[in-house]
């Protein structure tokens, strides 16, 4: 016996046995147990009401805040409880019970319904007390099936169906249902059908503005038959209280595209079902995960103002939306830079990391109200993201914070800072790093880029047009990508004089042109002295102060249109793109690396990524590898990076 078996049976028995028993006791006060049973639950149930906060949160994100959707969760926690006290009552409901308990507000809509001789279709959701659908109808006096599908408990389904035919209701189940609908409604009788929860077989529609799947065979019968399409819904007003909402007839639209028809149609109702959640947002299944099958998926990428890591975050979501693409999902992606309020707020918020929880954040943000700048944090928690990605240690309790609350997917890259590996769902971490051995982890070479063949066509064709050159494939040209300081490194005058005087000489040794660009590192020292050398120079093709002109397509226009590539030791970010471009690698050294960027370099240098060389020494080492044009060996890292997304989504 398994354990979903085990399940039923217990659930089953202890529920026999307590219906008789509280239908002993007065419906107030079981209705009362019911809202005190829902608050318990809100309270412990920590992985269901996790669900349930995100769900309201992706439905009213951009216009509540925290505590008003934590109100709207544990409000309907509350009515939960309730509604399931009232269901054991349901052999007790009677023309008085409904007298009393019952409002049916727009109950002459249903008798025009059935002036029209062609059936009615009460549509519902999955809100307040719709069990009670089929006693209400058999109260009224109309004739009413109620469409159900099978549960995944057996015992517990058939106890709950046979609280469902009391007072002589009838149920249409999966056998033969197609069959029973349509004699229902052709003898003028009324049906029950929901208009949400449609699972893999659903129809795609905007439920709050997301996409949704939704099942359309209430629409599809009424365009067909021409059947009374009435929306309804239930609410408490307090206690035992209750009120059925019956709307006018929903007007079908028809236009003679069958699949266009029922999508606008039921797009309309989903909208109106809308209006009703809104006013009464407590009555709601949020448990239902409603945008389950969406076709739309939104990335969230944090910035911290970095353009490497930037970059990296950047080819994730790329790899990620190609990934979701091949699913048939539309991704979106959106960058938000992160802005700390002072510089003690990033170190503060990581320090803090050390006691979040799995559920203890979600609709608290408090660390994040105290560490982010007031309109950089409202705008945060404004977004509804399905993933998130960050780069860099600082960003890493950002994106687990903001993952809890929605329950989005993390993917950070790098090494999370004080946090642990484990609170993401994937962790990119280069192997100079160190990383843990974990299932979450995924190893790289190098830093991620978004370097693949077709970026460097694309970047190399936008560069010729830019530059207005008459680019030929057989040219060949020698690369430079210059850096910068950086934390306790200096790139000094010398050494870069020294190679600038080298490329030089490989330039006119094998008569090449030479494409340069500084990054927003160099310093005014060492940019001074390359347009001293290079400016004017004829074999300069390109030459780019990146803090006085840049232009977008330079580094990624220079490492596709170069054979060669000679780049300065400090950034990780650049050396890894230009080791993934499929070209030779020259890195002249540099003292004053720490031991992570010796690591990296190291392990690049003994798998032939790339060549270390002196700045003495680069013309030397062109010369000679364009002369015997070893193999080259490319970074592939986002080959193994798509393949632990793919597991991840």
């Amino acid at each position: 016996m398994n354990r979903d078996s085990i399940l039923d049976y217990v659930g089953y028995t202890v529920f026999k046995l307590i219906g008789p028993l509280l239908r002993l006791l007065p419906l107030r006060f079981c209705v009362f147990l019911g809202r005190i049973i829902g608050s318990l639950f809100y309270c412990f149930d920590f992985r269901h009401k996790a669900v349930v906060y995100a769900h309201i949160k992706k439905a009213f994100g951009e216009e509540m805040t925290p505590e008003a959707i934590r109100s709207i969760a544990k409000g309907f926690y509350e009515n939960i409880g309730q509604s399931f006290m009232e269901m054991f009552f349901i052999p007790l409901i009677d023309a008085a019970y409904m007298k009393k308990y019952i409002q049916v507000e727009g109950q002459e809509h249903i008798t025009e319904g059935f002036r029209r001789g062609k059936g009615v279709i009460l549509l519902g959701v999955h809100a307040g007390s719709w069990e009670l659908s089929n006693i209400i109808s058999a109260i009224l006096a109309f004739p009413f099936k109620l469409f159900v599908r099978g549960q995944k408990y057996p015992r517990l389904e058939t106890l709950l169906n046979s609280y469902r035919t009391q007072k002589g209701c009838c149920l249409i189940q999966r056998q033969d249902q197609v069959r029973q609908l349509v004699e229902t409604l052709k003898n003028n009788e009324a049906i029950g059908m929901t208009a949400d929860q449609g699972g893999k077989r659903g129809i795609s529609v905007k439920f709050f503005g997301k996409d949704a799947s939704m099942p359309f065979g209430a629409v599809r019968l009424a365009l067909k038959y021409g059947s009374v399409l009435l929306p309804s819904f239930y609410t408490r007003v307090k206690g035992p209280y209750i009120k059925t909402i019956i709307t006018p007839p929903f007007e079908i639209k028809k236009s003679g595209d069958q699949q266009k028809d029922i999508r606008e149609n039921m797009q309309e109702v989903v909208r109106l079902f809308e209006r009703y959640i809104r006013r009464y947002p407590k009555e709601y299944l949020w448990t239902y995960k409603a945008w389950k099958y969406s076709r739309e998926n939104d990335i969230l990428i944090l910035s911290d103002n970095k353009p490497g890591h930037l970059r990296q975050s950047l080819a994730a979501a790329r790899i990620l939306s190609d990934c979701l693409g091949e699913r048939g999902i539309h991704a979106g992606i959106e960058t938000v830079e992160v802005k700390f309020k002072h510089k003690l707020a990033k170190p503060l918020l990581g320090l803090s990391g050390c006691f979040f929880g799995k559920y203890s954040c979600q609709g608290c943000l408090a660390c994040l109200r105290g560490t982010l700048k007031g309109e950089n944090y409202l705008s945060l928690i404004r977004k509804k993201p399905d993933f998130i990605i960050s780069c860099g240690s600082s960003l890493a309790p950002v994106n687990f914070l903001l993952s809890r609350e929605n329950l989005a997917k993390s993917i950070c890259i790098m090494r999370p800072g004080f946090l642990s590996s484990r609170k993401f769902n994937l962790v990119v971490m280069p192997r100079h790093d160190r990383p843990p051995r974990r299932r979450n982890v995924i190893v790289t070479s190098g830093a991620l880029n978004l370097i693949d063949q077709g970026y460097l066509q694309e970047q190399g064709a936008q560069l010729v047009k830019s530059q207005g050159w008459e680019f030929k494939p057989r040219d060949l040209f020698i690369g430079l990508v210059l850096g910068g300081d950086a934390k306790n490194f200096r790139l000094r005058q010398e050494t870069v004089s020294e190679a600038l005087a080298q490329v030089k000489s490989a330039a006119e040794k094998l008569n090449a042109g030479i494409l340069v660009t500084t990054s927003r590192r160099t310093s005014p020292q060492v940019e001074r002295l390359v347009k001293d050398n290079l400016a004017g120079y004829p074999r300069c093709k390109l030459l780019v102060i990146a803090n006085e002109k840049n232009i977008p397509e330079a580094v990624g226009g220079i490492l596709s249109l170069s054979s060669v590539v000679v780049a300065s030791p400090e950034s990780i970010s650049m050396i890894s793109e230009a080791a993934s471009a499929g070209k030779y690698v020259l890195i002249f050294r540099e003292r004053g690396l720490d031991k992570k960027h010796a690591r990296f370099l190291g392990l690049f240098s003994r798998k032939k990524y790339a060549y270390l060389t002196e700045a003495c020494c680069l013309s030397r080492s062109i010369e000679k590898i364009w002369k015997e044009k070893p193999q080259i060996q490319a970074v592939s890292d986002n080959l193994a990076v798509r393949e632990a997304i793919k597991r991840t989504i």
